[in-house]
């Protein structure tokens, strides 16, 4: 009879495809190569290999996943580099453009569209206008210093809106705007992000291939007292921003029995 010490078993150890073990590299090199960890060049296949307890092989297959990406580049007799970084964008605070990439250079815009429109159904639910009224619409390109960032979509309430638009839409944005035309602080955002491939007239506009992953943010913005003022739809380039926040939990549904 076999008698039990008491301690639990060791789980077998799981076989993982080089694909598997690869991926799993890929993902740690990139949070470095985000974090500033390789701006004097990215360490050897050897180097790395011993760091993730993986082979060559393995090592090398994920620096060439974040090769395609665009992250890296390698080259003979000169080694691996980092070939772009991305900007963080926070989803802690609500801020403007121009707030979130402070550090980062000047943003300026190219206003594409700034006219009084009628608003789709849609719109007019989510600003709570009547059915048919007019709002205001702008639309702009974003750029970060030469490079286009983001193409925004926006539809304002037409009281704040019909003022925003004779004020200086290239270089200021337009929570600035809200606030001062207003009198009012900005209160929250109700937000969605998802992954969507660029259009081809889109893709045009912010100078990328066909398909290339964009970050779409729809925002509704509110006043402090509520009021909704702000319906925004927003391309971001997938390749040149990282989304990042804090979370923190609240108190789980074990811990209040």
């Amino acid at each position: 009879m076999q008698v039990s010490d008491g301690k639990a078993a060791e789980p077998t150890p799981m076989r993982r495809s080089r694909a598997d073990q690869a991926r799993r590299v890929a993902d740690l090199l990139r949070h470095q190569v985000h974090a500033g960890a390789f701006d004097d060049g990215v360490p050897s296949e050897q180097q790395l290999a011993t760091e993730f307890e993986a082979s060559r092989n393995t090592v090398r297959e994920a620096l060439a996943l974040l090769k395609d990406e665009g992250l890296i580049d390698r080259l003979p007799k000169v080694g691996t580099r980092v070939a772009t970084r991305k900007y963080d964008h926070g989803l802690d605070a609500l801020l403007g453009l121009q707030e979130t990439f402070k550090g980062y250079g000047t943003v300026r815009n190219e206003v594409r569209a700034a006219m009084h429109v009628t608003a789709p159904a849609a719109v007019a639910r989510r600003l709570q206008l009547a059915p048919g009224e007019r709002v205001v619409y702008l639309e702009r390109l974003r750029y970060l210093a030469d490079l286009p960032l983001s193409l925004d979509l926006t539809y304002l309430a037409p009281d704040i809106g019909t003022e925003i638009l004779g004020h200086d839409l290239a270089h200021t944005d337009i929570f600035v705007l809200l606030e001062q035309i207003s009198g009012h602080s900005l209160g929250h955002a109700e937000l969605a992000l998802e992954a969507v491939p660029a259009d081809p007239h889109t893709a045009s506009t912010l100078d990328i291939p066909g398909g290339a992953p964009l970050l779409m943010l729809e925002r509704l913005t509110h006043l402090d007292d509520g009021r909704p003022v702000d319906l925004e739809y927003i391309r971001l380039r997938g390749d040149r921003i990282t989304m990042r926040g804090n979370l923190t939990r609240s108190t789980p549904e074990w811990k209040v029995r």
